[in-house]
């Protein structure tokens, strides 16, 4: 199936490395954004020991970023883990041509960084560690 979108090349190495970091504490995210003209998937801001409402305050108003984070989960047991999750982020504020785009071009950007956990979210002021816990540890 061919694309009209690609994705920055040095995104997916970073994304691939961030994938097998060994991280010892804490959260890391990339936010990613598309070049309109280009149409290309690049890194818009990358940030490590990071609360997630750090994170929330990192998005725009106004504009939807596709986020990969390393979160680390504190299951009930005591343990920690670092699972790597997608948040497709499109604020109820974002112009319908920009929320169309990246709308189109999510599944493209979920299949090419293969990341199995996938969420949505509209305001960023839900984004907080017991949202994200909660969905995570389902």
């Amino acid at each position: 199936m061919s694309t009209l979108y690609t994705i920055d090349p040095e995104l997916v190495s970073k994304i691939e490395a961030f994938r097998f970091a060994k991280r010892s504490q804490g959260n890391a995210a990339l936010i990613c954004k598309i070049d309109r003209i280009k149409l290309l998937i690049e890194e818009d801001e990358e940030s490590d020991s990071l609360t997630i409402e750090d994170l929330a305050d990192l998005l725009p108003d106004n504009t939807p970023r596709y986020v990969v984070l390393s979160y680390e989960l504190k299951h009930g047991d005591g343990r920690l883990s670092y699972p790597l999750v997608f948040l497709y982020y499109s604020p109820n504020g974002a112009k319908p041509d920009l929320s169309m785009l990246y709308a189109s071009a999510k599944t493209f950007f979920e299949n090419t960084v293969k990341i199995g956990k996938v969420l949505d979210i509209q305001d960023s002021e839900v984004l907080t560690d017991e949202w994200l816990s909660s969905k995570l540890l389902k």
